[in-house]
């Protein structure tokens, strides 16, 4: 605890778990979304570098749950469905890791963030655009693009829905996907920061620090979740995407 006072005063500890609270509900209502929320709320009042730390170990957690909530057996048969954008993913968020002290993030935000919102501002309009099948070309590409901002930045969230919602991938296998494609990538991620000095002595107890609140939202979320239906799921997932991509946006032109 002593160890957790060195970083954070006791306002800001308050302010750091509201923000993980309603990071776990916002991922438990639409399966993601946590990391860009700790990053950007903690960001506001603490290095760049400590805020990816404080969401490395709620974001591990938080998607094992969502990735067992409807057993092992059918988180490995989406395993097995997405293995090609898991693998392209996995390695590239290993390479993006080491790369997050290299390239200038502005740049990746903006070359993410702006498709994305392309993305979600026309389905909104009700301008679909869709993948009749999957295609190992395009999971490839997704796959990558998603691992190497993940590496980066700790959020690879927006292409990987945008990839699924493409897909027109039901509630239930959106979400189950989602965990499985965001826990795999954030034991990975896990392991690359252990290697890139960002996950450390003195930055691990604010990253468990956010783990019973973000566990506490996403609790919450999930109770919501069970009440709303799949059209109503998949406003609120673009919704929250345009959100997410406008935030990136934010990030990369004003930070």
């Amino acid at each position: 605890m002593d160890a957790l006072f060195d970083i954070l005063t006791v306002p800001q500890l308050c302010l750091a778990v509201s923000i993980a609270v309603f990071a776990g509900l916002v991922k438990g209502v639409v399966g993601f979304a946590l990391p860009t929320i700790i990053i950007s709320g903690l960001s506001t009042f603490l290095s760049p570098e400590l805020a990816l730390a404080g969401l490395i170990l709620p974001t591990v957690v938080t998607n094992f749950m969502q990735m067992l909530r409807q057993g092992a057996r059918a988180a490995w048969e989406s395993v097995k469905r997405f293995r090609v954008f898991l693998g392209f993913g996995l390695v590239t968020l290993l390479i993006g890791a080491q790369l997050v002290r290299v390239l200038p993030m502005d740049v990746m935000l903006l070359v993410i963030a702006v498709p994305v919102v392309s993305y979600a501002m026309l389905q909104l309009l009700g301008i679909e655009i869709t993948l009749a099948r999957h295609s190992g070309k395009v999971a490839a590409i997704a796959g990558s693009v998603a691992g190497l901002m993940g590496g980066m930045s700790g959020i690879w969230g927006p292409p990987t829905v945008a990839y699924l919602t493409a897909l027109k991938t039901d509630k239930a296998d959106h979400l189950r996907v989602q965990g499985v494609v965001y826990g795999l990538g954030a034991v990975a991620l896990l392991f690359a920061h252990l290697g890139s000095g960002v996950l450390r002595a003195q930055t691990l107890p604010l990253s468990f620090a956010m783990v019973p609140p973000a566990v506490l939202g996403l609790w919450i979320g999930g109770r919501l979740l069970d009440r709303i239906d799949h059209v109503v799921f998949r406003r609120a997932t673009l919704v929250v995407l345009l959100i997410a991509g406008l935030n990136l946006i934010r990030r990369a032109v004003f930070v």
